[in-house]
């Protein structure tokens, strides 16, 4: 049996590269942004059950993301209707790298771990964290970001003060050989549990 190890984030905090930390490290990780890419992508699972329901968010067979925002910018309750078609499948495809992953040490990258009552599931919780001004400047430095998506999205994600305050673990990302390092003594005290190989 594994140790399931939740990572989550608000956004901006260094969540995926903390991820490939972990990675780096020998911890299989599951990636719940990537899992979605695959459900929307051609062929994948998602896309007919919400085809049927928003045929206008499928375009070249393949779910859009852009459509999507659309669909629930204008229509807020359609939101509830693509989390019931779309957390099912997740849930599947998180069992399944279950199953496969191999290490002593499963992360799940999970960016509303916490929102969908998703820490229920782990052994422990690692929350990452920043302070607001970095936090800030790096989001705002995506070119794709703009100030109101910004405010949208942290608006539906749970302050980061709750989240520390939840938390098992808290990696302060800061810099990288900081953030590194304390992904290395989080790896060494589980290890050091024992009994969950």
């Amino acid at each position: 049996m594994s140790f399931a190890l939740g990572l989550t984030g608000s956004i901006g905090m260094g969540k995926s590269t903390t991820a490939g930390m972990f990675a780096d490290l020998g911890c299989d990780v599951w990636d719940a942004d990537a899992a979605v890419h695959r459900l929307y992508g051609v062929g994948g699972l998602a896309v007919a059950p919400l085809g049927d329901q928003f045929p206008s968010a499928i375009i070249d067979n393949a779910v859009s993301r852009d459509a999507l925002k659309r669909i629930i910018a204008e229509t807020p309750d359609s939101l509830k209707v693509i989390e019931q078609v779309v957390h099912p499948l997740l849930a599947r495809d998180r069992a399944e790298f279950r199953k496969s992953a191999r290490s002593d040490i499963l992360v799940f990258d999970i960016p509303l771990l916490y929102e969908t009552g998703g820490d229920s599931l782990m052994d422990a919780v690692v929350v990452v964290s920043v302070s607001g001004e970095i936090q800030d400047s790096r989001v705002m430095e995506r070119e794709t970001m703009t100030p109101a998506q910004f405010q949208q999205i942290k608006k539906n994600q749970m302050p980061d003060a709750e989240k520390r305050a939840r938390a098992d673990y808290v990696i302060i990302t800061d810099a990288i050989d900081h953030a590194r390092q304390q992904v290395q003594n989080i790896i060494k005290e589980i290890k050091s549990r024992g009994g969950y190989a």
